[in-house]
């Protein structure tokens, strides 16, 4: 080998070995704005069109099971800007039975979660005349059309809750409604006239669900989108299998479209 192919060699050893690498800044910048340009996506996606939701409560029960994953449409009703007041303009405004996500009113309750994201069923809009009667709900008079789990009076599933006093001030004492409870309950409460900008949401799970019956209207820029079906479901309330999120999945849930 003669002496310059020796030195080659020996420098192209020495490449190898790391002695004389340097890093390809080339490469590194393309693949840096590679990882960027994903993120931001799923960024964007996230935050204007698309979230995972997690069902943590009975509340929604039967239309949603503890355990429930799904995709909510964050579009529909005008995608909310991080860090804003700003919600930009939807192709749909929210409708009476329509299920909802949106970002709780505070809950004086739990300081330590005073405004959870909460998913619940929108029973009345704006100038709605909203009351309960025996744990039948009626709207402008008119009793729901479709029935929900509710407690009968006189059950243990009616109750008095010191949350529920925020309603004497606002429930109306001389309507065509009827006489006004002297103290609202869990099933006789109102009548209530829904504030302009505001909605009353309610689960269906009616003698287990902490909803506007407990910390009033829900302010229309607060709504976040509206659920559109399950992508994984497990039984996450009673299931006696080890490791139930891989071993007690309800595939009969998956797909679920909810309308």
């Amino acid at each position: 080998m003669t002496p310059k192919k020796r030195t080659s060699s020996v420098a192209a050893a020495r490449g190898r070995s790391g002695g004389g690498w340097r890093p390809d800044w080339h490469k590194l910048w393309e693949g840096f704005k590679s990882l960027a340009a994903t993120v931001a996506i799923f960024l964007v996606l996230r935050t204007f069109l698309l979230e995972a939701y997690r069902i943590p409560s009975g509340s929604m029960i039967p239309s949603m099971l503890i355990g429930d994953w799904l995709f909510v449409n964050k579009l529909r009703y005008g995608p909310h800007v991080p860090f804003t007041r700003i919600n930009l303009p939807g192709y749909a405004e929210p409708q009476r039975g329509e299920i909802i996500v949106f970002i709780s009113p505070p809950q004086i309750d739990q300081p330590w979660d005073a405004t959870p994201i909460l998913v619940k069923r929108l029973i009345a809009v704006a100038g709605d005349t909203v009351h309960s009667r025996g744990g039948i709900v009626h709207i402008n008079g008119e009793p729901e059309a479709q029935g929900y789990a509710a407690g009968l009076p006189g059950t243990p599933g009616d109750y008095v809750d010191p949350l529920f006093d925020w309603q004497k001030r606002v429930q109306l004492t001389d309507s065509r409604f009827g006489p006004v409870p002297a103290q609202p309950t869990l099933d006789d409460w109102g009548p209530l006239v829904v504030p302009e900008g505001y909605l009353w949401m309610m689960g269906d799970n009616r003698t287990n669900s902490k909803d506007s019956r407990y910390w009033g209207f829900v302010p229309r820029e607060n709504v976040r989108g509206r659920p559109m079906f399950v992508y994984y479901s497990w039984n996450a309330d009673d299931s006696d299998r080890p490791l139930p999120f891989l071993l007690d999945i309800r595939w009969d849930r998956i797909g679920h479209v909810f309308h």
